[in-house]
Order: structure tokens, then C-alpha cells, then sequence
């Protein structure tokens, strides 16, 4: 990860490849690169750590010469964020770049070095390079598209690919798997000549052409400056359809979406796919952790550190451990923790959450705690951040780069990982039995599908939500796991449409909060079913008999919600262990659609920055 872009025509490749990572920087990276092949035939790699003006300072030193060349800007995710681990990777005759992970990685690097390959980055890219060079040199009489799609078999895992090699000069050829990846047609308007692209992103093309063909998964394709040809997984040529873009570039960021934080709730399926990828052990009924060390999961009791929305996700954490590992578990916003005086016993671990890894009151907490013996598990979605050096282990999120302030795809990918570290736990303590781990597991799989039939109903929730805008104060309640997601859905809120709103747990309310339940304040409640439903029901007649608005999470086919709410939203039957990750995204799609319907900043909410770096 994070954005491809390849040129093969008449122009200087390198300086339409610079300009289209440029226009890729909104998805975040932490490094660059370029390949350029010149006319002598002979490839030029130029790559540099951070962000792009570091490259272009080195191009500035010496710019490859050139008409063909791939460029792609990395978000690590094996290795840290340096040069010798930035794209794109060479090995003898093959250059390639790539977007994605590869799950098998480990065994395909094993059967490389038994077979002599050695290889120069920590990066599962790498091996790409090594596959598609054994492939040729096998069948040095098959096109590269050939030679590509055969390589790729028996590679598990997704991506979208871009490969040169040197024996079939001006031709570049990609693949996709899991991993968006397109064609842009060179337009040549000027009659200047041919030239064809390939792209991660349709922004990055919008300066040079306006048509484009997306692949689809299995899809391979070979592009020349005069031509290109799509194969399907069999090896079949195929046809794909073209369009016309017609956004503007700024648009092409968004996809289409009017907001950021609209594109970023509609990326959580393939955030958390991309979370949940080569984690999941369904022979064993197990987790793969290999970050985590064992004795992590000797500890004692589980402490864990967050501010905001990580704390939600920690809440939901604490839970969870305790169910399914039986330890002792305990939520803390950070803030508090370093300032009064914690007890940390032997045995001790922190989990401190943090989107950016920068959140100064976490790293304030977690130094607190290192201070006095504890060891740390930082749950993060930045390689390289103050956060992952600082912990003892990191388990990173890949939700990829999260442009809105109002988190969205950060938390519910927070939640995937914590669950995945429950799990880690409670199997290697004994304490949960496969057939328990089992169904989890196999609730985490199905999440993306379930996220996606929520979000296929955004316009009868937008629909709910413009009854709502002229609110001055909300109600959000919650019981169990449905609390977190009643805390985290009056935040969204509040944060982006300067309503009043207040998370609570459900049995809580007529502990005080009951005193302002009128025909004016609306009260959101999640009411799936599951532990505790029948308490949140008799909550939500309450609510009733005293005249309040109801809007109601609600399970398919629950007609005493139906009967008690004013507006409900259907979210799908899934295991309560997995439903705070399903039942955020309704009140997310609330939150957004209330904010754009009241015109407030969505993207930019006033007063608030997207990482806190002071306290």
C-alpha cells in the first residue's frame, strides 16, 4: 500500500510519474519511489524515505531518462518505513510495485531461499520480483502477461500489480486481486503519439486522460503505448468495459463522495478485510499474532489506555477479555491515568489504542506504566509512530489513511484488531474452546458483508437523519457492547454537527439522565438482540411513556422495537462479539447525514485536529 501509478509512451515517464504520486499524497505514505526504463533499455530506481519532496530532490540530482516506468507511494505494512523497503523492488530483470498484502509470504520467502534467491527488503513486495524472474526464466518464450499470471499462482493474499522486465521493453503489465487497479487511455489529442497508464486511483490519471477500464479481481493485463489487453484469471482474453470520469481532481480524491468521512464509512469493508488478512486460522480455529509475543498472554490483568474514540474501542476491548479470557480488564481514558497514582502489578500488560500513534495524553500513559513495570501492546494504524517505537508489540489496523477528522474506518478497524487480540488470548490461556473461537472467527469473516447490507440502506437512514436536524440535544443508549457504540455514536454526533448529544449505558438513564426525556429530545438506542435486550425494550418504554423520540438499532424481524421506536435501522444478525463493528456504521451514516444536512464543515468540524500531539 498506498497508490500505483505506471506510464508507457512518448513523454518523460518520470515526470508524469511524480505528478501522479502527488496527486495520490491525500491517501497517506510514508515513502516513494520511481523505475523508469531509458531508451538504452536500462532501468534507473530512484526511491527515498518520507515524503515526496525527498524524491524529488534526488530526481532533481539526476532524473532517469525514459518513456516507460512505474511509481507507487508506500504505507508500510512489512518493514519499517525505509529507503531499502520503499517500491519498487528489482530483482535481476523484474521491477515491481504493489498494493495489498500477501499472507503467504513467509512460506513463499522459505521456498525462494531454499531455491538460492536472496532478497534486500523486510517487504512481502519483494517476492513479486523473485516469483515473476523464476516464472521467465522457466518459459522465457511466453508473454509477460502469462509469465505474471502464472507467477501469481498459489500466492494468497491481495494486490494490485505493475511489473516491468527487461526483456519486453515498453510494455507494462498489471494485476489485481483484492486491490483496486485501472487502465487510463491515453487520449494523444495533440497527435503527439500513443501512451497508456495504469493506476491505483483514477485522480492520479485525471491530468492526462478522462477514460479509464477498471479490472476486476483474476484480471491481468498487458499495456503498451498503442495497446492494451485485459486476461481474466484462466488466461482468457477478455473485454472490460471503459468510462468517462468526469469529476474533477479533488473529486477523484473523494471517488465521488461528497465528503471524505462519506468515502471513508463506505471503506470499512475492505479496512476490515484488510485488518482481519492472513490473521485468521479457521483449520486451527485460532489467531496469527506473531507480533504479540507469548507471554503476553500470561498477564494478569489487561489495562488499557486511550482518549476519544480508541477509548470506545477499549471499552468494547474490556469486555471482551473478560468474557473470553477471564482475566480482570480495565478501561482508562489516558488523560487520567498518568495523573493520579495507577497500581501496576507483575503480570501487568497496557494495550494503549491510538489511529495516529501521536495521541500525546496515550504516549504520556504509556510511558507512565513502562515507568512502573508494565509492558505494552500498542494497537495502531501509522507504522513508524511515536506509539509503535515506544510499545513492547504492535498490532497495526491497515485502515489505510484516514482523511476526515471525525474518525470512521480507524475505529471499527480498532475493533477488529482488539477483537483478534481477545481471541489471541483467551485461546492460548485455554480459557475459550475452539467451537467458541470458531463462531467468532467466523463472524469476523462475514463483517465486510454485513457493513455492506448497512450501508446499502443510506438513503432511509439519510432519510431518518433529516428529521433530526433541527435537535439541540440527543440520547444515545447502550447496554453490554451496545454501550461503546452508543458512546462513539453521540461522538460522531456532536463532533460534526454541534448537536448536544450524550452516550449512556442503558440502565443508567433513570439514574438521572431520564429527567430529560420530553417530546423534544430524541433518544437513540442500540436495541439488537442478544445479553440484555429485554432490559434495553423496558429502557426504551420508559422512553415512551414520557413522549421521547425513538430512533432504534434494531435485529431483522423485531417487531416490539418496531412497535416502541419512531424510526428503527435494521442491522444484520451477527455474533455479539462482532455487532459493536456492524452497529457503528448506521450511527455513523446518522451522524454524517444530520452534519451535511445542517451544512456544517464535515470533513474539517471546528475546533478539532486529527491527531492530538499535545495535551
Amino acid at each position: 500500500m498506498c497508490g500505483i501509478i505506471a506510464y508507457t509512451g512518448h513523454r518523460a515517464a518520470s515526470s508524469i510519474l511524480v505528478d501522479g504520486l502527488r496527486r495520490l499524497e491525500y491517501r497517506g505514505y510514508d515513502s516513494a519511489g520511481i523505475a523508469v526504463r531509458g531508451d538504452d533499455g536500462n532501468v534507473r530506481i530512484l526511491r527515498a524515505e518520507g515524503k515526496l519532496r525527498a524524491l524529488e530532490a534526488r530526481l532533481r540530482e539526476a532524473e532517469p531518462q525514459g518513456r516507460v516506468g512505474i511509481g507507487h507511494t508506500r504505507w508500510a505494512t512489512h518493514g519499517p518505513p525505509t529507503e531499502t523497503n520503499a517500491h519498487p523492488h528489482r530483482f535481476r530483470k523484474v521491477c515491481v510495485v504493489h498494493n495489498g498484502i500477501i499472507e503467504n509470504h513467509l512460506d513463499l520467502k522459505a521456498a525462494l531461499r531454499q531455491d538460492g534467491h536472496e532478497f534486500a527488503s523486510d517487504t512481502d513486495t519483494e517476492i513479486f520480483a523473485h516469483l515473476v524472474h523464476r516464472t521467465a526464466e522457466r518459459h522465457p518464450d511466453l508473454p509477460l502477461a502469462e509469465i505474471v499470471r502464472r507467477a501469481l499462482d498459489g500466492v494468497r493474499g491481495t494486490w494490485a500489480l505493475c511489473v516491468l522486465h527487461d526483456d519486453h521493453p515498453g510494455e507494462v503489465v498489471g494485476a489485481r486481486h483484492g486491490a483496486p487497479l485501472l487502465v487510463g487511455l491515453g487520449e494523444d489529442g495533440n497527435g503527439a503519439g500513443p501512451e497508456n497508464f495504469l493506476a491505483s486511483d483514477v485522480a492520479a490519471l485525471l491530468e492526462h486522460t478522462r477514460t479509464v477500464v477498471d479490472l476486476e479481481d483474476g484480471d491481468v493485463v498487458s499495456v503498451r503505448p498503442d495497446a492494451f489487453t485485459v486476461f481474466d484469471a484462466g488466461g482468457a482474453a477478455v473485454e472490460r468495459p471503459s468510462r468517462r470520469v468526469t469529476w474533477s481532481p479533488m473529486a477523484a480524491e473523494k471517488q465521488g463522495f461528497k465528503h471524505f468521512m462519506l468515502k471513508e464509512i463506505h471503506e470499512q469493508p475492505q479496512a476490515i478485510a484488510d485488518t482481519l488478512l492472513g490473521r485468521i486460522l479457521m483449520e486451527q480455529a485460532d489467531v496469527h499474532l506473531p507480533e504479540v509475543p507469548e507471554k503476553v498472554a500470561a498477564c494478569g490483568r489487561v489495562l488499557i489506555v486511550a482518549c476519544g474514540t480508541s477509548f470506545h474501542a477499549g471499552l468494547a476491548l474490556r469486555y471482551l477479555v473478560e468474557d473470553l479470557v477471564g482475566i480482570p480488564a480495565y478501561a482508562e481514558i489516558a488523560s487520567e491515568f498518568r495523573y493520579r497514582n495507577p497500581v501496576i502489578v507483575p503480570g501487568d500488560v497496557v494495550v494503549a489504542i491510538s489511529q495516529s500513534g501521536e495521541t500525546a495524553d496515550t504516549l504520556a500513559a504509556v510511558a507512565e506504566a513502562k515507568r512502573r513495570g508494565a509492558a505494552c501492546v500498542a494497537v495502531c494504524n501509522v507504522v513508524g509512530s511515536s506509539l509503535a517505537r515506544t510499545a513492547d508489540a504492535v498490532v497495526y489496523t491497515h485502515a489505510g489513511p484516514e482523511i476526515s477528522v471525525a474518525s470512521t474506518k480507524a475505529f471499527t478497524t480498532q475493533l477488529a484488531a482488539l477483537t483478534l487480540f481477545a481471541l489471541y488470548l483467551g485461546r492460548r490461556r485455554g480459557t475459550l474452546s475452539p467451537e467458541r473461537a470458531l463462531e467468532i472467527l467466523e463472524a469476523l469473516r462475514a463483517t465486510p458483508e454485513a457493513i455492506g447490507r448497512v450501508l446499502a440502506q443510506e438513503p432511509a437512514i439519510r432519510a431518518i437523519a433529516r428529521r433530526y436536524v433541527a435537535a439541540t440535544n440527543m440520547l444515545y443508549l447502550g447496554r453490554g457492547l451496545g454501550y461503546p457504540v452508543a458512546l462513539e455514536g453521540a461522538l460522531k454526533l456532536k463532533e460534526i454537527s454541534y448537536i448536544h448529544a450524550e452516550g449512556y449505558a442503558s440502565g443508567e438513564m433513570k439514574h438521572g439522565p431520564i429527567a430529560l426525556v420530553d417530546p423534544s429530545l430524541p433518544v437513540v438506542a442500540v436495541a439488537l438482540s442478544g445479553p440484555g435486550y429485554r432490559k434495553v425494550v423496558a429502557n426504551l418504554e420508559e422512553v415512551r411513556a414520557r413522549g421521547g423520540r425513538i430512533v432504534a438499532l434494531a435485529s431483522p424481524g423485531d417487531r416490539d422495537i418496531a412497535d416502541l421506536a419512531d424510526d428503527v435501522i435494521v442491522v444484520p444478525d451477527v455474533h455479539p462479539a462482532v455487532a459493536p463493528i456492524v452497529a457503528t456504521v448506521p450511527l455513523q451514516l446518522l451522524a454524517y447525514h444530520v452534519a451535511d444536512a445542517k451544512g456544517t464543515d464535515v470533513d474539517q468540524p471546528r475546533n478539532l485536529a486529527k491527531s492530538v500531539t499535545v495535551e
